[in-house]
């Protein structure tokens, strides 16, 4: 993900957009290819309200050079809507706002600057069960108008109402590709485990009744 998102340089492999091999040397790079990433903890600025986040540091300006604030308002709406329909909080503190409302915020930040690839790592570890439904519906809009989603997650119910294909990875290496058609939670999960679930036993016979710690009052 650091590797495509432009913070960390590949050493090594190769890098191909619709069959053109590429060249990310920093996050520059990577959103001219219309990548965008959004991290776990989706790295907003909390004190600002979501016109801000959306043109931090790519701001419009009017003819004079000063900030087209209302414009900016403008398109935000818009394009948040366009992710939300329920979002109104336009003018609210970030730190005030949902899970889902932050989310909602970064994925039209993405959009607003043409995001053809976007990257998300374990997006729904803060959402509530109906801001995941939500999200759903948000992604599959975004996949229906022909952009990419690289879906990050442990959660293999969510890979499989959502995604297309998936890629195993375990201790940094490639397991296996494969279309979802063909995978069940159990297999992604002997996949990912390298191993049956039924195969996988604690072993206790290390364990003594020795005292390791005792504590008597102890306050923290």
């Amino acid at each position: 993900m650091k590797v495509l998102s432009g913070a960390y340089k590949a050493d090594k492999g190769s890098i191909f957009i619709n069959g053109n091999q590429v060249t990310i040397n920093n996050p520059r790079d990577a959103q001219s290819y219309g990548i965008e990433t959004l991290y776990q903890n989706l790295a907003l600025a909390d004190n600002l309200d979501a016109v801000q986040n959306i043109f931090l540091a790519r701001e419009l300006l009017t003819r004079f050079g000063t900030l087209d604030n209302e414009l900016m308002e403008i398109q935000a709406r818009e394009i948040i809507k366009s992710v939300n329909p329920n979002f109104t909080a336009i003018r609210e503190p970030v730190h005030r706002l949902s899970g889902g409302q932050r989310q909602s915020i970064a994925i039209a930040r993405a959009l607003f600057f043409n995001a053809k690839i976007l990257i998300m790592d374990e997006p729904t570890s803060v959402l509530t069960p109906q801001e995941v439904e939500s999200l759903f519906v948000t992604l599959n809009a975004l996949v229906k108008e022909g952009r990419t989603i690289l879906y990050i997650t442990h959660k293999l119910e969510e890979v499989i109402n959502l995604c297309d294909e998936v890629t195993i990875l375990r201790n940094g290496e490639v397991i296996e590709s494969s279309k979802l058609e063909n995978e069940t939670a159990e297999t992604l999960a002997t996949k990912m485990l390298g191993k049956k679930l039924s195969e996988i036993k604690t072993d206790y016979s290390n364990i003594t009744p020795r005292i390791n710690l005792s504590a008597k009052n102890l306050s923290i």
